[in-house]
């Protein structure tokens, strides 16, 4: 904890984050305005007392657009990559566990998943089940499983051999019990540093689905189609796309940061290695 604390770049990622997800939580408290409220006569004005970061075509406040987008994209993301840590992490230790027909099954089957690309496997399932905020949050959970199935995968193999389960297999402890006292928590670094890292990209994704039309449809805010909406105003009124951009861009950046961090303070190889710059 200690020296999380004193690794700048652990501390101002998730200082950043508790705040952003903080601003969405009390969006209904701090909010000016409510998200959908129009006020025609107020279409397009830039950065006021009144408008802190403008307002878009319909006359709606930007800034409290924001902080409820906040809410869609940060529950899209901690629920979709959340589903998918436990869903690959069961594959991956049940592949390198029982070995056999059943790695060969689970393990081809996320190779074929990687196989695609992210983004353009993500338009087409969208395009067939229809844009909504559940189908886009199941859609980038199928994406992310592969990486978490991996890594667990990986670890395990390597944790499989190690003296202390075989140990317990001789004391008659059941498979079960192996799995969760001896395997799971000498996963659960690199799970950590992958859960971090992947949000930041679910973010990113979601962003992209929504500002190809493809995300929580309107008129839910949504930090992607702010982007996309006022691109078209963007020599009118400019704040409707830099605000938008640089949310995303700062709270992409945080968890990218923060799982970097995490790698370097739970490896101890890279501890030893950078000889204390990992503080840096």
């Amino acid at each position: 904890m200690i020296r999380a604390l004193r690794n700048v770049r652990i501390t101002l990622s998730a200082s950043f984050i508790l705040a952003v997800a903080a601003a969405g939580a009390l969006a209904g408290v701090v909010a000016p305005h409510p998200p959908l409220e129009m006020h025609p006569s107020d279409r397009l004005q830039g950065p006021s007392s009144r408008y802190p970061f403008g307002t878009d075509e319909f006359g709606r406040d930007t800034l409290s657009r924001l902080l409820y987008g906040t809410r869609i994209s940060l529950l899209v993301a901690v629920l979709a990559v959340s589903l998918a840590a436990v869903t690959g992490t069961a594959m991956g230790v049940v592949a390198a566990y029982y070995r056999g027909w059943l790695e060969a099954a689970l393990m081809r089957t996320v190779e074929v998943i990687l196989s695609f690309p992210p983004v353009l496997l993500a338009i087409a399932v969208i395009a067939f089940l229809g844009a909504s905020t559940r189908n886009v949050t199941l859609t980038i959970a199928v994406l992310y499983t592969p990486l978490f199935a991996r890594i667990a995968y990986g670890s395990s193999l390597r944790v499989c051999e190690m003296e202390f389960v075989e140990a317990a297999r001789a004391m008659g402890a059941n498979d079960l019990r192996i799995i969760g006292r001896a395997i799971l928590p000498n996963l659960l670094a690199p799970l950590m540093v992958q859960f971090s890292l992947s949000l930041g990209f679910a973010i990113l994704l979601e962003s992209g689905l929504s500002f190809l039309g493809m995300g929580p449809p309107p008129p839910a805010p949504s930090w992607g189609r702010m982007v996309s909406s006022g691109r078209h105003f963007m020599e009118i009124s400019p704040s409707l796309v830099v605000f938008p951009s640089l949310v995303i861009l700062g709270t992409v950046l945080s968890f990218n940061l923060l799982g970097d961090g995490l790698r370097d303070l739970l490896d101890p190889r890279l501890r030893e290695r950078s000889g204390g710059r990992g503080n840096l």
